[in-house]
C-alpha cells in the first residue's frame, strides 16, 4: 500500500465521519511517518523550571532514537542539547534526571564539556593536526520556557512554543493559579502496549466517563458533568468539569484543605502534553504519551506541588488515587482498544459528535485526527532534523 493510500481518511463533516482507520494505530510505516512528520519537529514538555533549578541540574528527554539534555549552564541560563559525545557518538548520560557538578564527560574516552555545551578537554588532542576544539561542542536543540515549563524541539525553524500555543497559559491560569511556582514532587512511568493516539483519544472525550468502570465514575461525581465542556483552540484544546458541593473527594474531607481547583481541569497541548488538576486537590499533574514502537507507549506521570506549601492529606489521596485506581483503569481501556484494533471485524467506526458539543461528544477526538492526518499528509509544514544540521 502506498503513502497516499495509507493515510487515505475522509473528515470532512465531522457529525457524519467516520474515525481513523485502524492501521493508524499499528502500521510501522504510518508510525514512521508520525516521527518525521510529528514527534520529532513538535514540542515536547521535558520539565518543570524547578527541576533545573540549580546550576548543573540537568532532566534527560528521549524521543525514540534521540536523547537530550535540558541544563542549567554556568551564567543562569538554560540550555538543551543532544546526548551525544562529538568524539565517536557515545551517548553521554544515562540518568533521567541529576546534577553535574563541573563538566559533562564521556563515558567512553573523557572528552568534557563545559555545561554550556561548549568542548573544555578531549584527552591527546593536542596532537592532532588542525583539532580546532571551538567546531566540536554539544549540538544544541530549540529549548523554551512556557507556563513555568520547559519545552523542546528538533526542529531549529519551528514555530516559537509561546506562538504555537497562544493563548494556553492564559486559558490555564485560573485553574492552575501555582503554575510557575512549583517543585517537584514524583513521577511514575508505565510501559503500555498500545500506541500513542489510543491514549490520548482516551483522555480527550468524557462519553466514558460515566460508562467505563467505577473510578471514572468517582471522578464524574465529583463535577457537575452536565457542564462539563470540551474546547479546540488550535494546536491545543481544554477540557473543564465545574464543581459539584461534596464532602469528600478520594476517601478525604474536603473542609479546611487547600486546593488549586475546585474544577475538573485538564489542557492538552499538541502532540502529545497534557496539564492537569483534579479537583480540590493541591497538585498540578503532567503527562505525557511518548512512543516506544507503533504499538507501545510510555505513560509518563508527574506531579508538583506548590511551593509555599507542603500537600495535605486530601492531595497525597489524589495523587495515590490516580497513581493506583484512575491510571490502571485507564491503561486497562488502553490495552483493550489496541487488541481489538487489531480484529478483522473492526476498522472504523463513528464518532459520537453532537451538534450541541456537548459533555459526551467526540469532537475533541476529531480536532486532534483532523491535526493527525494533515501532518502525515503534508498539510502541516515540513519537519527539519536537527541533528543533520
Amino acid at each position: 500500500m502506498g503513502p497516499e493510500k495509507a493515510t487515505e481518511w475522509h473528515w470532512d463533516r465531522p457529525e457524519t465521519a467516520l474515525t481513523l482507520p485502524s492501521r493508524y494505530y499499528y502500521d510501522r510505516d504510518i508510525f514512521e511517518r508520525e516521527a518525521e512528520t510529528i514527534f520529532y519537529p513538535s514540542w515536547h514538555c521535558a520539565c518543570h523550571d524547578s527541576e533545573i533549578e540549580s546550576v548543573g541540574d540537568f532532566v534527560k528527554f528521549d524521543m525514540l532514537d534521540q536523547s537530550i539534555l535540558i541544563i542549567r549552564s554556568d551564567d543562569g541560563s538554560v540550555k538543551a542539547f543532544y546526548n551525544v559525545c562529538q568524539h565517536r557518538g557515545t551517548q553521554l548520560i544515562q540518568e533521567r534526571r541529576g546534577q553535574i557538578r563541573r563538566m559533562i564527560v564521556c563515558p567512553y574516552h573523557a572528552w568534557a564539556y563545559k555545561l554550556d555545551g561548549s568542548l573544555r578537554a578531549a584527552p591527546r588532542s593536542e596532537t592532532l593536526e588542525g583539532f580546532d576544539p571551538t567546531q566540536y561542542g554539544l549540538k544544541p536543540v530549540r529549548c523554551e520556557n512556557y507556563g513555568g515549563f520547559w519545552y523542546v524541539n528538533m526542529d531549529p525553524n519551528a514555530t516559537p512554543v509561546a506562538e504555537e500555543f497562544d493563548g494556553a497559559v492564559e486559558a490555564m491560569s485560573p485553574f492552575l493559579p501555582d503554575l510557575e511556582n512549583l517543585r517537584f514532587v514524583e513521577e511514575v512511568d508505565y510501559v503500555v502496549d498500545a500506541n500513542w493516539k489510543v491514549i490520548t483519544d482516551n483522555a480527550i472525550e468524557g462519553y466514558h466517563f460515566k460508562l467505563s468502570g467505577p473510578v471514572h465514575r468517582e471522578l464524574a461525581s465529583l463535577i457537575d458533568f452536565d457542564g462539563y465542556t470540551l474546547t479546540a483552540n488550535g494546536k491545543w484544546w481544554d477540557f473543564k468539569g465545574p464543581p459539584r458541593e461534596v464532602e469528600t473527594a478520594f476517601g478525604h474531607p474536603v473542609a479546611g484543605q487547600h486546593y488549586q481547583t475546585d474544577w475538573f481541569y485538564n489542557i492538552q497541548l499538541w502532540p502529545m502534553t497534557t496539564i492537569y488538576a483534579f479537583p480540590y486537590a493541591d497538585v498540578v499533574g503532567t503527562f505525557n504519551s511518548i512512543p516506544i514502537g507503533p504499538e507501545k507507549t510510555l505513560l509518563r506521570f508527574g506531579h508538583y506541588a506548590p511551593k509555599s506549601r507542603e500537600p495535605g492529606d486530601l492531595s497525597k489521596a489524589a495523587i495515590d488515587w490516580f497513581n493506583t485506581q484512575l491510571g490502571p483503569e485507564d491503561i486497562d481501556l488502553n490495552l483493550y482498544v489496541q487488541r481489538g484494533l487489531r480484529s478483522f471485524g473492526f476498522d472504523q467506526g463513528r464518532y459520537m459528535i453532537d451538534a450541541e458539543r456537548g459533555p459526551n461528544s467526540e469532537h475533541l477526538l476529531h480536532h486532534f485526527h483532523v491535526l493527525i492526518h494533515d501532518a502525515l499528509t503534508g498539510k502541516a509544514p515540513a519537519p527539519q532534523r536537527a541533528a543533520a544540521e
